[in-house]
């Protein structure tokens, strides 16, 4: 189901219904763009046009963040549970060794993406990759990267490049990968190589994972949570008086949301 959050569409899906849907993209071979939303991407979309369009015009907006959980719930939306991207990752994996599909990893070092790979081989033997690229390359190379992936015939292209370059890759390119399935995985390739640590379960579960981002990088990270988790409280308090005060006050966003997209 496709509804709208702060202005925002996101799709209220189940982790099975969103890998079928992956799987029946690369089955039929019609592109499905996927994107997973937490509070980081939610708030940067209100000062980043390029990343706003390469969300709203997703064909499926997963709700990645337990702050997107979480702020649902508080404004009456039937959200019970998170499709956060590692976990669709892994479980799409998964699906690509039991029915052939070919993935291509597209980002990160070269060195964490032949890791990833490996770890990625080691867990499912049957499994063939489409084709490997890091993230290091320049514009001018851009061009040949889309001809390698698009002859490389994957079923599925996960791309762990950093924001906003992904999306102004996309933006640009979208349209000449031949690749059904699109997903952007930040840096999973990272903890698949085994690189970097997923947060406890504990704090998975209490949504806390960001805590642990800046226990790993501090430097780096503490100003950047800091500063996109009080804008959301702001606009979450923002759409609860909305709410409270009926319907005559409706608080800016994004976007509508789109009917014809998947959940409309």
């Amino acid at each position: 189901m496709r509804t709208s959050f702060l202005g925002c569409p996101i799709d209220i899906l189940t982790m099975k219904e969103t890998v079928e849907l992956a799987r029946e993209a690369m089955r039929s071979r019609r592109r499905l763009q996927h994107v997973a939303l937490n509070v980081a991407k939610l708030v940067n979309m209100r000062s980043d046009p390029v990343l706003a369009n390469d969300v709203v015009n997703s064909d499926v907006i997963g709700i990645d963040g337990m702050g997107i959980v979480w702020g649902a719930q508080a404004l009456g939306m039937p959200v019970s549970k998170r499709v956060t991207g590692v976990d669709l990752l892994t479980e799409l994996l998964a699906l690509c060794a039991r029915d052939g599909f070919k993935p291509y990893f597209l980002g990160a070092t070269p060195a964490a993406l032949r890791q990833a790979a490996q770890q990625v081989s080691k867990k499912y033997p049957n499994l063939v990759f489409a084709g490997l690229r890091d993230g290091y390359f320049t514009r001018e190379e851009e061009a040949l990267v889309v001809q390698d992936i698009r002859a490389s015939e994957a079923d599925c292209l996960f791309i762990g490049m950093p924001t906003p370059r992904k999306e102004r890759f996309l933006a640009a390119y979208r349209d000449e990968l031949g690749v059904p399935f699109v997903m952007g995985v930040g840096g999973s390739f990272d903890i698949l190589s085994g690189n970097v640590r997923r947060a406890p379960w504990v704090l998975q579960q209490c949504g806390l994972e960001w805590l642990y981002r800046i226990y790993q990088e501090p430097r780096r990270m503490w100003w950047r949570y800091a500063k996109t988790n009080t804008i959301f409280v702001g606009l979450m308090t923002r759409a609860l008086l909305s709410r409270l005060a009926g319907p005559k006050f409706r608080p800016g966003g994004v976007t509508p949301p789109d009917a014809h997209r998947i959940g409309g």
